[in-house]
C-alpha cells in the first residue's frame, strides 16, 4: 500500500487570523514553540533571556533564565545613564553586580531600621496620648507627678513668667 504524500511544512502568509478559535490555537502552539526556542538558546549559548507574552485575553505568561525578574532588572540597570558602556565585560566576574547588590541591601537595611524606629516612636506617642500625658500642660498635672528637678524647673519658669508679666504691666501703665 502506497503512503499518502504529506504536504509537509508550508509557508503561511503572515497576517492576523480572523477566526477566534484558530487564533487561540495558533497562539498556544507558537507560544510553546517560542518558549522552547528561548530555553534552547539559553542552554546552547549560555545567555540570559526573558520573554513576556500577554494572551489575547490579557493574561501574562513568561519564561526567563535564570528568572524573568533578574533579566529585567539587569536590562533596566544596563540602560541607566550611569552605566559605563566603555568598559569591557561589565558583568564578567560579577563584581559590579555584587557591589550594586551590596549597596542596595545596605540601603534597604537602613530604611527598614528607620521604619522600625518610627513604628516604635508611634507606639510610645500613642501610649502617652492614651495615658493623657501627651497633650496636657504642666499646670494640669498633679504635683505628685513631678520629680524634684521638674519642680525646680517649674519654679524657675513661673518666676520668669511673673517677671515678664510685671514688666509688660509696667510698660502698659506708663503709656
Amino acid at each position: 500500500m502506497a503512503k499518502k504524500p504529506s504536504l509537509g511544512r508550508q509557508k503561511i502568509e503572515i497576517k492576523r487570523i480572523e477566526k477566534e478559535d484558530s487564533r487561540q490555537v495558533c497562539f498556544s502552539k507558537r507560544r510553546a514553540g517560542a518558549f522552547k526556542k528561548a530555553s534552547e538558546l539559553c542552554i546552547l549559548c549560555g545567555v540570559e533571556i526573558a520573554i513576556i507574552v500577554f494572551t489575547p485575553a490579557g493574561k501574562p505568561s513568561s519564561i526567563g533564565h535564570p528568572s524573568v525578574d533578574s533579566v529585567v532588572n539587569r536590562y533596566h540597570y544596563c540602560n541607566t545613564p550611569s552605566f559605563n558602556l566603555g568598559s569591557k565585560n561589565n558583568f564578567s566576574n560579577g563584581t559590579l553586580r555584587m557591589n550594586r547588590l551590596c549597596e542596595l541591601n545596605q540601603q534597604c537595611s537602613e530604611l527598614l531600621n528607620q521604619v522600625e524606629a518610627e513604628k516604635n516612636r508611634r507606639i510610645v506617642i500613642n501610649k502617652a496620648v492614651k495615658a493623657g500625658k501627651g497633650d496636657r500642660f504642666f499646670w494640669a498635672q498633679e504635683i505628685g507627678e513631678f520629680a524634684l528637678n521638674d519642680l525646680r524647673d517649674l519654679k524657675a519658669s513661673m518666676e520668669n513668667l511673673r517677671a515678664g508679666v510685671v514688666k509688660r504691666a509696667d510698660e502698659i501703665l506708663k503709656v
